[in-house]
């Protein structure tokens, strides 16, 4: 049914009132986002006292980023809390993109401590590194690289992943880690699948 706002009330499209007002479709919205994300929290609970591998996480991520409800950032940062609170040594996750015609990355969602770092020039630190070269980068020890931004002291180890549109380098996944050497090969393929997945949302 066809439906036009006027003054705050619904109009259906043969001139009759709605029995639904504006602020009644944004409240229904609203709880329907926090359900959301109340559903996706116990679920966060299950995996952890589960035997919990990367693979079941997948299901999660493309439910996420398939829900009509929430705009491409709200979707980002659901992905970026179930990732850092889901897997122990994922302790800081976030989604960088190249802000604009600009040779920098932008910080667009992240869940973990806030850093200071929104702002990343290409070819500085793991992150501008990985928009120079569009190769994984895995990182056992931040304290061997020279060309490496300090987040925080307690940061051991980080990947990043980029992420492409076809073809092209649009942004990355950036994982820090406060457990040393903690990545597998396991984690490049998950992350690439979660990157695939974001970028079929953003064509």
């Amino acid at each position: 049914m066809e439906i036009e706002v006027k003054n705050e009330q619904i109009i259906n499209a043969d001139g009759k009132d709605s029995i639904y007002t504006v602020a009644y479709i944004e409240f229904l919205t609203i709880l329907y986002k926090y359900y959301f994300f109340r559903y996706h929290g116990f679920m966060i609970l299950l995996q952890k006292n589960c035997n919990m591998n990367l693979s079941s996480l997948k299901p999660h991520v493309e439910n996420i980023l398939l829900e009509a409800q929430l705009n491409i950032d709200d979707k980002l940062t659901t992905v970026c809390e179930l990732l850092q609170s889901t897997v122990p040594y994922y302790d800081w996750v976030g989604f960088y993109f190249r802000n604009g015609d600009k040779e920098e990355l932008k910080l667009k969602a992240f869940a973990g401590e806030p850093t200071d770092h929104t702002i990343i020039p290409f070819g500085k630190g793991i992150c501008g590194q990985v928009a120079v070269s569009n190769q994984n980068f895995v990182v056992p020890d931040v304290k061997a690289q020279d060309n490496y931004i300090a987040c925080s002291i307690y940061v051991k180890a980080e990947i990043v992943i980029p992420l492409f549109v076809d073809g092209v380098n649009v942004g990355q996944i950036d994982i820090d880690s406060h457990t040393a050497d903690p990545f597998s090969e396991e984690d490049v393929t998950f992350l690439e699948f979660v990157n695939k997945k974001v970028a079929e949302i953003m064509k």
